[in-house]
């Protein structure tokens, strides 16, 4: 469903992510994007390596995990504070190569959420969607397995 002279817009968001591991602490470059032709998700990639690394997981992870824990699959999100007393979202990423513990903090983080639901009102996802698109993409997927 379009909306002209009312489109969202997307929403990206730089920031500095800690890397906890057994060795100790990381600084991470990553970037916080939200799409609106994919109202539900948002996606962070990392900078650095020989390719960067995305993960893409509900938009409601971020909203939500601000305030409680988080998360049943591969995404975790929760609030803490860390070491000096200052807000963080901690984020665990779970993959079948490896699991990552990162820290962000957390006024990155709301704002990058405040700034998507200015983009697409939480609870009005789905007036944003392309529905034939969305079926067609995953026929055009189905048929190439």
């Amino acid at each position: 469903m379009s909306h002209p002279g009312n489109a969202p817009e997307a929403v990206t968001q730089a920031l500095t992510l800690d890397l906890v591991d057994a060795y100790g602490v990381s600084p991470v470059e990553a970037e916080l994007e939200y799409d609106p032709t994919c109202p539900y998700a948002v996606t962070v990639r990392f900078a650095g390596g020989n390719a960067p690394v995305s993960w893409t997981f509900a938009r409601d992870l971020l909203r939500l995990g601000r305030f409680q824990p988080v998360g049943e699959g591969d995404v975790h999100v929760r609030p803490e504070l860390d070491r000096d007393g200052n807000a963080i979202l901690v984020v665990e990423l779970h993959s079948p190569y490896g699991a990552a513990l990162l820290h962000a903090p957390a006024r990155d983080v709301n704002e990058f959420v405040d700034r998507t639901a200015i983009s697409v009102r939480p609870g009005t996802e789905s007036s944003f969607m392309d529905l034939d698109a969305t079926i067609a993409a995953v026929l055009v997927g189905a048929q190439a397995d």
